[in-house]
C-alpha cells in the first residue's frame, strides 16, 4: 500500500452560522474557494498536480448544491484539469473526505489529493436538504429516530452526566479555546476572509465566548425539553432504552456546539508528489475507520470507530506508538470529559471507552449534538 502524507492544513475562522455571523455574506462556494486558494498560493503548488479534490457537506441544496469542490477549484485558479467530487456523511462529512482523498493515494491511484469541508449554517441552515429518515414512518419508527440534541440527553441520563457536568466542561472548553490563540497555536492554519476588496473580514473563530462562567451558564433554559416532551422524543427514548425511566436535560445554547460558517483544506500526497512539489511531510496517515452506530443513542458512534481504527492500524504497522506533536493524540469519543468519578459501573465502563486503560487520559471531547 502506498504511503499517505499530510503536507499541509488550512481553514477558515469559523464565523457564527446566524445572519448576523461575519461570514454570512460569504457562500458555501467562495468559502471552499478561500481554503484551496490558501492551499495552493501559500505551497506554491502547481495545480496540474492535483489529482482530484474531495470536500465534505452536509446538507448540498441550493446555493451549497451540485459539486461545490470543482467549482471551488476552478474558481480557485487550478484550472480546468483538477476534478472535485462532494460527499455528505452527517457530521463526518469533512473526516471523511479527507479519509477519501487519502484512500485514492493509499490505493496508488492518485499522487496528490486535497480533502476538506464546507459548510454556511447561516445560510444553508440544519436539514436544509431533507430526507427520508426523519419524516418516512417506515424508516424513522423502527429505527427509533430522534433529534440529536434528544440523544445527547438521553447519554447523559444514561451515564450520569449532570447539568453541572456538562457546564463545567463548556467552561474549560471556552477557556482552552482562548488560550489556544492568545499562544498562537492557530496561526499558521488559518487563513483570514477578505471581502473582493481585499478588506479582512473575519481573522479570529467568532464562537469562541472565553468570559464564559457557571453563573452566566446556569440562566440557560435546556434547548430539548420541548420538543422532547411535546414532541414525543423522550417517549421514544425510554422506549428504546428502558433502563432510563425519564430523560434529564441537560444540554443549552452554552454548552452545546456551535452553529458556524467555515471551511478547511488538507493536502494530501505520496512521497514522491511531496518530493517533487518541495514539500516536507507533517503527518503520515496510517489507518481510518468507519461505523455505523445504535440510532437512538447514535453520539457514541466515535468510541466505537476509534476503537476499529486503532484496530485496522496496528494491523497495518503493529505496535509502534504514534509519534505526537505538542502532545496531541487523534482519536475520538462521543461524551463530555473532565466528570467526577462516580462509584456507578456503567460510568466507569463508560470512561474506559472513551479513554481506554490509561491513567493518562485526554480531556478533549467533541459531543456535536448541536450541528449535524
Amino acid at each position: 500500500m502506498t504511503d499517505a502524507f499530510i503536507y499541509d492544513h488550512v481553514r477558515t475562522p469559523r464565523g457564527r452560522g446566524k445572519p448576523d455571523g461575519a461570514l454570512h455574506e460569504v457562500t458555501a462556494l467562495d468559502l471552499a474557494t478561500h481554503a484551496l486558494a490558501a492551499i495552493k498560493d501559500r505551497n506554491a503548488l502547481e495545480p496540474t498536480l492535483v489529482d482530484d479534490v474531495v470536500m465534505g457537506c452536509v446538507d448540498p441544496i441550493g446555493e451549497a448544491g451540485g459539486v461545490i469542490p470543482r467549482a471551488a477549484a476552478l474558481k480557485a485558479g487550478y484550472g480546468d484539469q483538477v476534478p472535485g467530487v462532494q460527499i455528505s456523511r452527517f457530521c463526518a462529512s469533512g473526516l471523511d473526505a479527507i479519509n477519501f482523498a487519502a484512500a485514492e493515494v493509499m490505493s496508488g491511484q492518485h499522487d496528490m489529493t486535497i480533502g476538506g469541508g464546507v459548510e454556511s449554517m447561516s445560510r444553508i441552515g440544519i436539514g436544509a436538504s431533507g430526507g427520508a429518515w426523519a419524516i418516512d414512518p417506515s424508516v424513522a419508527v423502527p429505527t427509533y429516530f430522534m433529534p440529536q440534541g434528544i440523544s445527547a440527553d438521553l447519554i447523559a441520563t444514561k451515564y450520569g452526566f449532570s447539568r453541572d457536568d456538562v457546564d463545567a466542561y463548556a467552561v474549560e472548553s471556552q477557556k482552552r479555546a482562548a488560550n489556544a490563540w492568545d499562544k498562537g497555536y492557530f496561526k499558521n492554519a488559518i487563513a483570514p476572509v477578505k471581502d473582493v476588496n481585499g478588506i479582512t473580514i473575519l481573522a479570529k473563530d467568532e464562537h469562541m465566548r472565553p468570559s464564559t462562567t457557571m453563573q452566566s451558564l446556569a440562566v440557560l433554559q435546556p434547548s430539548f425539553v420541548m420538543i422532547g416532551e411535546q414532541g414525543g422524543f423522550d417517549a421514544v427514548a425510554t422506549q428504546k432504552h428502558p433502563e432510563v425511566e425519564f430523560v434529564n436535560h441537560v444540554h443549552h445554547a452554552g454548552n452545546s456546539s456551535g452553529i458556524v460558517d467555515g471551511a478547511a483544506a488538507v493536502l494530501i500526497g505520496n512521497k514522491e508528489a511531496g518530493k517533487a512539489s518541495g514539500l516536507k511531510p507533517r503527518a503520515k496517515i496510517e489507518a481510518f475507520a468507519n461505523i455505523g452506530s445504535e440510532p437512538a443513542i447514535m453520539l457514541t458512534g466515535p468510541v466505537d470507530v476509534a476503537k476499529k481504527a486503532q484496530a485496522r492500524r496496528h494491523a497495518a504497522v503493529g505496535d509502534r506508538p504514534v509519534r505526537t506533536q505538542r502532545g496531541i493524540r487523534l482519536g475520538g469519543a462521543a461524551l463530555h470529559a473532565g466528570v467526577r468519578d462516580r462509584p456507578r459501573q456503567d460510568q466507569r465502563q463508560w470512561r474506559r471507552d472513551c479513554h481506554g486503560s490509561s491513567t493518562r487520559r485526554d480531556r478533549r471531547h467533541d459531543l456535536r449534538h448541536g450541528a449535524r
